[in-house]
C-alpha cells in the first residue's frame, strides 16, 4: 500500500513540476524590414537581432537589440543578462522581467523618464515564437522594442503590426 501512495505522490509531483522543468528554448534571430511610416510617410528601417536560451525559469543566455532607423537618426532598445533579467514559465511560454528596471535604465545612462516596467512575453506556437515586448525602460528615445515572430528552427522572422 505504501508503494501505491508513493507512486501517486510521484506522479502528482511530476504533473505539477514536470512542465516547468521540461520547457526549454534555444534560438537566435536576425531581422530587418523597410517600411513607410503610417503606410505613406517617412521611410523607416527596423532591425533586430537576438539570442535566447532558456531552461525552465533559468536564463542561460538572453540578448536582444531592437533598432528603428529614420532618414536622419536612429533609436535603440537593448536587453541582456547584465540587466538583471529573470524568467517565469507561463502556460504559453515565458515572461521575462527585470529584477530592478530603474537600476538597469540608470546603468545605461538614460536621462529621460520612460516608466519603470519591463516585461517581454515569449509565446511558443509550434516552431514559431512570438516576442511581445512591453519594455520602454530599456529604450533611449524610443517607446518600446519591436514585436516580432521568430521561426525557432530557421531564425527567420517577421514583424508584427
Amino acid at each position: 500500500m505504501k508503494f501505491v501512495h508513493r507512486l501517486i505522490l510521484a506522479c502528482c509531483t511530476a504533473m505539477i513540476v514536470g512542465p516547468a522543468l521540461a520547457q526549454t528554448l534555444e534560438t537566435s534571430f536576425v531581422c530587418s524590414e523597410v517600411r513607410k511610416e503610417d503606410g505613406d510617410g517617412e521611410r523607416i528601417n527596423l532591425a533586430d537581432q537576438g539570442k535566447i536560451k532558456l531552461d525552465g525559469d533559468k536564463i542561460k543566455s538572453f540578448q536582444w537589440e531592437s533598432s528603428l532607423f529614420r532618414t536622419t537618426h536612429g533609436y535603440d532598445c537593448s536587453i541582456d543578462e547584465g540587466d538583471g533579467v529573470q524568467a517565469e514559465v507561463t502556460e504559453k511560454g515565458w515572461r521575462i522581467t527585470l529584477k530592478n528596471a530603474m537600476a538597469a535604465r540608470a546603468a545605461r545612462g538614460y536621462d529621460s523618464e520612460r516608466g519603470s516596467n519591463c516585461s517581454i512575453r515569449l509565446e511558443r506556437n509550434g516552431d514559431e515564437l512570438q516576442i511581445k515586448p512591453t519594455c520602454p525602460v530599456l529604450c533611449g528615445s524610443r517607446n518600446n522594442f519591436t514585436a516580432l515572430t521568430v521561426n525557432t528552427k530557421t531564425g527567420t522572422c517577421r514583424y508584427d503590426e
